[in-house]
């Protein structure tokens, strides 16, 4: 995810990788609405969303020693009214199938993975770059290699993550221990293609996860029976497998055919650090927290450390923004991993309890689960609002129907603008000709102040070292969206009628934005309720990672206000 992004950005990357082949089977499976929404900001789900099981709800099962196994509940697994999300289930596919997408769309643009080539070490020298060291196992040599930043994507034993002092992990490691099968199986049991959560009473848990290609993933409970941790030895398939039946027990469960196993123990950790004080050596995913795969969080988790680093070091190489902005990916991730490791010890234990326990966390915490409620605290980048909208700065964008209006087409306004490591700065206005006064202060003061400036200078960044293109770009035509700018992206939303205005009417940066100006004439609740809370003037600034850095709301005479509000917000861009 990270070296896709980059990529995609205009930054040199090489890609090291310890393995010698693609994934081919088994390890995370599971991608949230919110990693989803992601994949499509990317142009990257269609194969997931063509090839991959989904799933909707989950069912909950028990059995006692009075009573047989029985199912106890069933409920929708993201209900609109609590999480709102557009694809309001879980994908589920093997990893493989995921990195093969982010490969093959990284190989499009011209870089390759650099296979059978272990990192070895990094230290700093005179020039203030990077050596990394790596090792080419096929001709058993070291190669080193300079550049300006290290990321380590290399899991909880990460080797990058010893060379960030103070950046051990901290947490716990528990007794819980899990088996985990892919397998296609015979059974009888009626909920084999949903979600289920079974408590046997003598037996341990098991979560069913319906998979593509017609297997089932089951997480199998381990334990002895004195409550301490099974050998991993012994953790065997054919023990895992007993296991199951004795769990499943009166319903017949047998496997066809088994294509992954692991077992695991349920660690809950976060390093100390995700970065070195030099702003130079970074970890991220699995590298920087660890827990429990039963919600399936681990993947979702650690594209989103991606997400959330590759703009901010694409910005600060091209000298946009200063170094100081990378301190935010850790404050802001170190906050949802923290989130997350608390999240994970509630539900392991909220699962050991039955369903009633499990059923109120899945609810208190269904928001996070999904990943449209992972937010970030306020910092330099969300500035705190007093608005009592939905749209908060720290959250992620609200879903929203409009209709853009040089083509009439209907949008997801969260999936409108491609992806270019740009600011979206929303313009919403009720009435175009009432609130012309505002839009034409707020654009001249935009397109000839501090901002104006940066992006004279982002353009020539771009011009000698260009976004990483391939062909599909030229169906999304990007430079539709950086006529004005390569930093920002404005978009006018307004309730007006397309017959009330042209586009020659608005003023010239908005016109040259043509592709980002929408009727809000789709929802209800239309967007600019959902986003602003009342049909006011008002200005939304999204990050380029999705998120609302900030919300303000203007009066018909705030237009030089509300500039210089959106250039005071830009403070961390140099």
């Amino acid at each position: 995810m990270l070296a896709c992004n980059l990529i995609r950005f205009g930054v040199d990357v090489v890609l090291l990788d310890d393995r010698p082949d693609r994934t081919s089977t088994g390890k995370a499976d599971g991608m949230q609405p919110k990693t989803i929404e992601t994949f499509k900001q990317l142009r990257l789900a269609d194969p997931l969303l063509k090839n991959a099981a989904r799933v909707y709800d989950i069912a909950f099962w028990k059995s006692t020693a009075e009573n047989p196994l029985r199912r106890t509940g069933r409920q929708i697994h993201y209900p609109d009214h609590l999480v709102g999300a557009s694809d309001p289930y879980i994908l589920l596919a093997h990893q493989g199938m995921i990195e093969d997408i982010l490969i093959d769309d990284i190989e499009s643009r011209g870089v390759s993975v650099k296979r059978n080539s272990p990192f070895v070490s990094c230290s700093r020298v005179s020039n203030g770059k990077l050596n990394i060291s790596y090792e080419d196992l096929p001709n058993k040599n070291i190669k080193t290699i300079q550049a300006d930043y290290l990321v380590g994507c290399d899991g909880a034993r990460s080797k990058v993550r010893t060379f960030i002092p103070d950046a051990q992990l901290e947490g716990e490691i528990t007794n819980a221990s899990w088996g985990v099968l892919d397998g296609i199986i015979d059974t009888d049991f009626p909920d084999l293609w949903s979600k289920v959560a079974v408590r046997s009473h003598d037996a341990g848990s098991i979560l069913w996860i319906p998979r593509e290609r017609n297997m089932t993933r089951l997480y199998i409970e381990l334990s002895s029976t004195d409550g301490e941790r099974v050998d991993k030895s012994k953790a065997t398939p054919e023990y895992v497998m007993q296991r199951a039946k004795a769990a499943m027990h009166p319903f017949k469960l047998e496997w066809k055919s088994i294509e992954w196993f692991g077992n695991y123990v349920v660690g809950q950790r976060v390093a100390k650090r995700f970065m070195n004080a030099d702003r130079q050596i970074f970890i991220a995913g699995d590298a920087g927290h660890c827990h429990s795969a039963l919600a399936a969080q681990g993947a979702n988790t650690s594209m989103h450390d991606s997400f959330n680093l590759a703009w901010k070091l694409n910005l600060v190489i091209r000298g946009l923004a200063k170094p100081s902005l990378l301190s935010t990916y850790e404050e802001e991730r170190r906050k949802i991993a923290n989130d997350l490791i608390n999240f994970d010890a509630e539900h392991c234990e909220a699962f050991s309890q039955g369903e009633a326990a499990l059923a109120k966390n899945f609810n208190d915490n269904i928001r996070f689960i999904s990943g449209v409620g992972a937010e970030y605290s306020s910092g330099i980048l969300t500035y705190n609002n007093t608005s009592k909208s939905r749209l908060q700065p720290g959250a992620l964008q609200l879903p929203a129907r409009v209709t853009r209006y040089i083509d009439a087409n209907p949008v997801d306004i969260q999936l409108g603008i491609p992806l270019l490591s740009q600011f979206q700065v929303y313009l919403f206005v009720p009435d175009v000709h009432q609130m012309m006064p505002f839009l034409n202060t707020l654009c001249n003061k935009l397109s000839t102040g501090s901002l104006a400036k940066l992006s004279s200078r982002a353009d020539q960044s771009y011009r000698q070292k260009p976004r990483g293109l391939n062909k599909s770009d030229d169906f999304v035509q990007p430079q539709r969206y950086t006529a004005v700018s390569n930093v920002f992206t404005y978009a006018l939303v307004t309730q007006s009628e397309k017959a009330e205005f042209e586009l020659a009417d608005l003023p010239e940066m908005l016109q040259k934005s043509r592709w980002t100006v929408y009727l809000d004439n789709l929802d209800t609740p239309s967007c600019t309720e959902k986003w602003m809370g009342s049909p006011e003037a008002g200005v939304v600034i999204v990050r380029p990672d999705g998120y609302i850095g900030a919300k303000g709301e203007w009066g018909m005479d705030d237009g030089e206000k509300a500039g210089e509000w959106v250039e005071e917000y830009f403070i961390f861009l140099n």
